[in-house]
């Protein structure tokens, strides 16, 4: 679809120049708008017909700008320093909810936000809709705005970086679970809801959200709509009983029957379910075929192969520790489990309490949290604690020590990735090669 140059002749300045910055700026561009890279790295390869401010002082001066575009991980109020008083400060989230001719279901939440947007989406799929799924999972939203039509849907998973600014709500917003999160980033528990918060404060009265109804903090943001709203994992949303995914009276499926491993996925499942009911005509065989089939998303409790009669399993994205708490509890038997990483300054006690309650076979910790992590066990009287060291092979290594036929090890760190690795994919990536180099007898699962 051929759209008009919203931007011509603009002064447009994209800061930060990651994935979606580098989206952005080609969407700028191709608006009409005379583009600047602003950007830390002042190694940074300029595209041709752009310019470019990098550097340490990369946030000091945006005077002379129409219009400046913060990447999500860059927060908004850093960028009003200009004394430009017309100036406008947005994201490219917010564009793409300018200018989306298709309705959006966004999902928000602390944990489980990618496997329920690619939920919905594989759901909507199968019921024959065109489906567009981006934002915080993967691919930037402004990439294929362009060949969206009023007939698709958009699903997209929504951060609170995203969220913060964003002066627009999706006409289906979904709030899972949320737990405090990101607090090196938002300025308290408070900021970290308030930003969440947009994903239902503008919507209008034809608009729905379908909210957690046992989370405190989930429910809060619903009730920032005036909107219709529905709960899931309890009536009138999809919900378990007699081990069995239901929804308005009907059985949809056993949850020995669900693809996705672990416990907590049912949630993820009966948000998603709820989500879609009325799109997919209430169609309870179309939904239970798409919940058998779908095994997740990588490295999201990802079993990779079994080695030595020892499995071991991907759950890099476990970047906070609520989401760790959930993967300990997933399989038969205690796992050895791999934890620690980036401190962020979170009390790390429950997952720590947690972890000794549970009684993992092993624990295997690194990064900047480990000491943390081996002192709390300790003091609780779990002792099977060993240090991983500085590299994912020796970490595997150190894991692969304390296993024996018939165990399961676990990546599910409980904290991010960025003192040791680039981000959790590659994190993730690492282990998956780690295990791979491991000596011994090695069978697909």
């Amino acid at each position: 679809m051929t759209r008009s140059k919203r931007y011509e002749g603009k002064r447009v300045g994209i800061v930060g120049y990651g994935v979606e910055g580098r989206v952005s700026a080609q969407y700028w561009r191709r608006q009409g708008a005379h583009v600047t890279i602003f950007d830390g790295n002042d190694q940074l390869e300029v595209p041709t017909g752009m310019s470019a401010v990098v550097g340490d002082n990369y946030l000091d001066n945006f005077d002379g700008f129409d219009v400046l575009v913060h990447s999500p991980g860059i927060r908004p109020d850093r960028l009003v320093t200009s004394t430009h008083q017309h100036q406008i400060v947005t994201s490219a989230t917010a564009e793409f909810f300018r200018h989306c001719p298709a309705p959006i279901i966004g999902v928000t939440g602390t944990k489980g936000k990618g496997t329920t947007s690619t939920l919905v989406t594989k759901l909507l799929e199968a019921a024959g809709y065109k489906v567009w799924l981006g934002g915080n999972i993967g691919q930037p939203a402004l990439e294929f705005i362009d060949d969206i039509t009023a007939q698709d849907k958009v699903v997209l998973e929504l951060s609170s970086f995203q969220l913060m600014d964003l002066p627009q709500s999706p006409q289906t917003a979904v709030c899972l679970m949320m737990v405090p999160e990101h607090l090196d980033w938002h300025t308290d528990i408070e900021e970290y809801i308030a930003a969440k918060g947009n994903i239902t404060r503008y919507q209008t009265a034809q608009d729905m959200v379908i909210y957690h109804g046992s989370n405190d903090w989930s429910r809060q943001v619903a009730e920032l709509s005036i909107g219709h709203k529905t709960t899931y994992m309890k009536q009138p949303g999809a919900y378990i009983d007699n081990d069995a995914v239901m929804m308005a009276g009907q059985r949809i499926c056993g949850t020995n029957d669900v693809g996705l491993v672990g416990a907590h996925m049912l949630e993820n499942i009966c948000a998603a379910v709820t989500a879609v009911w009325d799109m997919v005509h209430h169609d309870a065989c179309l939904i239970a075929k798409v919940i058998k089939d779908f095994k997740g998303l990588p490295m999201r409790l990802e079993p990779m192969e079994r080695v030595d009669g020892v499995v071991y399993v991907n759950d890099s994205y476990s970047t906070n520790q609520y989401a760790t708490m959930a993967a300990l509890t997933s399989f038969e038997q205690a796992p050895i489990v791999i934890l620690g990483g980036f401190d962020r300054g979170i009390d790390l006690t429950p997952m720590i309490t947690a972890v000794a309650e549970y009684a993992p076979r092993g624990v295997v910790t690194i990064g900047q949290t480990a000491t943390i992590i081996r002192d709390g066990l300790h003091q609780r009287g779990h002792d099977l604690v060993v240090n991983g060291g500085s590299t994912m092979t020796e970490i595997v290594a150190a894991a692969a020590k304390m296993a024996q036929s018939g165990d399961v090890v676990i990546l599910s760190p409980g904290c991010a990735s960025f003192d040791m690795f680039k981000n959790f994919k590659d994190r993730g990536e690492q282990f998956r090669r780690a295990v791979a180099g491991l000596p011994g007898k090695h069978e697909a699962i």
